[in-house]
């Protein structure tokens, strides 16, 4: 028995502890995820430490874009194959991920790294809206020296995501950038990562300017 009183070795409950700590991970499950590494071979459990080394020796954020990469500048800023006049702006990788599985945009990213909470103390000095701007201010800053010519904001369309957005949007409309935003295609309060690329890329291509109010039930087409 170990110390702690578990019938699991000391290394063992380590083990499940730290599967644990994982979102999404409870007891039972973490035990299930532990025991599966105890039957695999040797080669197959120290590929997974290696693999979970590898990613936190060399994988950070771009310097341009701030998506992850273990390259900086990132392959996405470095495509000269893509109208880096256009940077599409999301909260995480995930959704620039989501995105770019659509295959329908073939501009540059901007990645905030989280969103307006002020009820959960997040504020604006917690994203990279500051970078952002910079590369909107110096187009030496964006991807292969381009000057940006118009931002799409794709932030989840929730609470937080439209308060974030708005505050981003005066920020760079005081800039004279043009603004837009990805068109309502994604349900109001859904996340980008669960869209399916249909749905993305009805909204990459119907996208709005910030500055139109969001179209009621109420409202016909034009109207």
């Amino acid at each position: 028995m170990s110390a702690s009183g578990s019938a699991y070795p000391d290394s063992v409950d380590r083990l499940i502890d730290e599967f644990a700590s994982l979102p999404g991970i409870g007891r039972r499950s973490a035990e299930r995820l532990a025991f599966f590494l105890l039957k695999a071979s040797t080669d197959e459990a120290m590929g997974l430490a290696r693999a979970i080394e590898d990613v936190k020796n060399n994988v950070g954020h771009c310097s341009i874009c701030w998506n992850l990469t273990d390259s900086d500048p990132c392959q996405l800023c470095t495509d000269e194959q893509r109208d880096h006049s256009r940077v599409l702006v999301v909260e995480q990788p995930r959704d620039l991920i989501a995105l770019e599985q659509t295959g329908m945009y073939r501009g540059g990213y901007h990645v905030l790294l989280g969103r307006l909470d002020p009820l959960s103390g997040v504020g604006e000095d917690t994203i990279t809206l500051d970078a952002l701007i910079d590369r909107v201010q110096d187009p030496a800053r964006n991807a292969t020296g381009s000057p940006v010519e118009e931002v799409i904001l794709g932030l989840n369309p929730d609470m937080e995501g439209d308060s974030t957005a708005l505050l981003v949007a005066e920020r760079l409309e005081a800039l004279g950038i043009q603004v837009t935003r990805l068109a309502r295609g994604l349900p109001s309060g859904s996340q980008i990562e669960y869209a399916n690329p249909a749905v993305l890329a009805d909204a990459i291509h119907g996208r709005s300017s910030v500055s139109d109010p969001p179209a009621t039930p109420t409202q016909r087409p034009g109207g």
